[in-house]
């Protein structure tokens, strides 16, 4: 049997608001059918809350300090991959499969050295989808397996606002951990509309699978890099800011009929799972691991802690994490502010229920919640003497996590790209 099309829908800002993951006045009519033809993952997460690296991430199979991604690709954040990392499309594209990027992509400023054979612009969401299907109708008549990689810019702000098409509809779902007040409704209207907006693209683009006789051998995968843009969620470690939704279909694989996983899922782990499942070899220095056993029904040894890491976004806070079942431990590495505002204006529409005052409340060292007693983590129990014990154990696996894979911050602080640019501009002047 030949190997399967990959197709991997990528959006950002997300999280996990969508209709199949509970948002009742979300319109996601596409993505649900999607969840309720194949599987769904409720318990997903990305390593970090932040576009670029989290998207260099799931690109890798590598955490963002260790492929060169700590922070933003583009403007003068100006990380990037390291040369000899290996990306998704180059590793496909070596195996004979036929490659595209249409619409977004954030994980590098070297698009055209990742193994993309073809890449297709796009900003809006349908102009990707009416360049993504045209694409697919080729890709589909032909012999060749293919492999494209379709990116949303939406339910990304464009600026201060979502979109010119706001959605309430059905109401509006403003999260327990934001204050409901009519400013946050008026903000969650327009995120709600740039999600429907994706849906009806993601729609366009899976008809013509079903077009062209491929939805049974197609692993068609839909994820986010992160959390929603809100206070607290996105550039925050907490659930809000790393629960992504992760949806997969396969039907020839038996990767199908609207399961439901709760098993911990990373986003390290999606490029050994895809490689894993299509066959291709995965690289020695792959920090994730493959999932595809989970949904086969065979032997799976699931996840116990889940990592993840910010760096740099708009600046530089370092935070490490530790996530199991039930509980979080959180390290912090500077006394920046208790979570970076990620809203693109100075005037945020939405506010946190806790801290109560953001711009007086800044990071402590460590923070541990409850996940269970305390699933918004708003009751930080690291100072608290009943705790100490769960405490070291977390501190202490989430230090030997950071030792095993050399994490920058053990040295003390990276300099970002800026840094260095700005010091060679500074000897440059001197000389």
């Amino acid at each position: 049997m030949s190997r399967p099309n990959v197709l991997l829908i990528t959006c950002h800002d997300l999280g996990q608001h969508l209709g199949c993951y509970g948002a009742a006045t979300v319109n996601s009519p596409n993505l649900d059918r999607l969840a309720g033809e194949g599987v769904r993952f409720s318990s997903s997460f990305c390593v970090a809350p932040s576009c670029s690296p989290s998207r260099a991430t799931i690109a890798t199979g590598r955490y963002p300090h260790s492929n060169g991604v700590m922070g933003l690709c583009h403007a003068n954040f100006a990380w990037d991959l390291h040369p000899s990392e290996r990306h998704l499309a180059g590793i496909l594209s070596a195996a004979g499969y036929r490659t595209a990027l249409v619409g977004v992509q954030h994980e590098t400023r070297r698009p055209n050295d990742m193994g993309w054979q073809e890449i297709l612009g796009g900003r809006e969401a349908a102009e990707v989808a009416e360049a993504a299907v045209g694409w697919l109708r080729q890709a589909c008549s032909g012999s060749q397996p293919f492999y494209a990689h379709i990116g949303f810019f939406e339910p990304h702000r464009m600026f201060h606002t979502f979109g010119p098409d706001p959605d309430d509809v059905l109401g509006v779902t403003v999260p327990p951990w934001l204050v409901d007040e009519p400013s946050a409704r008026e903000e969650f209207a327009g995120y709600q509309g740039a999600i429907r907006k994706m849906d009806g693209a993601v729609g366009h683009i899976l008809a013509v699978l079903n077009d062209h006789g491929l939805r049974d051998n197609t692993l068609v995968i839909f994820t986010t890099d992160h959390g929603m843009p809100f206070p607290r969620a996105k550039c925050s470690l907490y659930d809000p800011g790393i629960s992504v939704a992760l949806i997969i279909r396969w039907p020839s694989r038996g990767w199908a009929g609207g399961k439901v996983f709760a098993e911990m899922i990373s986003n390290v782990d999606y490029l050994p799972t895809i490689l894993d499942a299509v066959g291709v070899p995965i690289p020695e220095n792959v920090q994730g691991r493959s999932f595809a056993p989970l949904l086969d029904g065979r032997e799976y040894v699931p996840r116990t802690e889940i990592f993840a890491e910010m760096t740099y976004h708009d600046y530089f806070d370092p935070r490490r994490c530790i996530r199991t079942r039930t509980h979080k431990l959180i390290a912090n590495f500077s006394t920046a502010y208790f979570f970076m505002d990620p809203s693109q204006t100075w005037r945020p529409n939405t506010i946190t229920v806790n801290p109560e005052e953001p711009a007086w409340a800044y990071h402590p060292h460590l923070e541990l919640y409850d996940l269970q007693a305390d699933p918004l983590e708003f009751n930080n129990l690291a100072e608290s003497p009943d705790h100490a014990d769960l405490r070291d154990d977390l501190a202490a696996r989430l230090l030997a996590w950071m030792e095993e894979i050399s994490d920058p911050l053990l040295y003390g602080p990276p300099p970002s790209p800026h840094h260095l640019a700005t010091m060679e501009k500074l000897r440059s002047a001197a000389r």
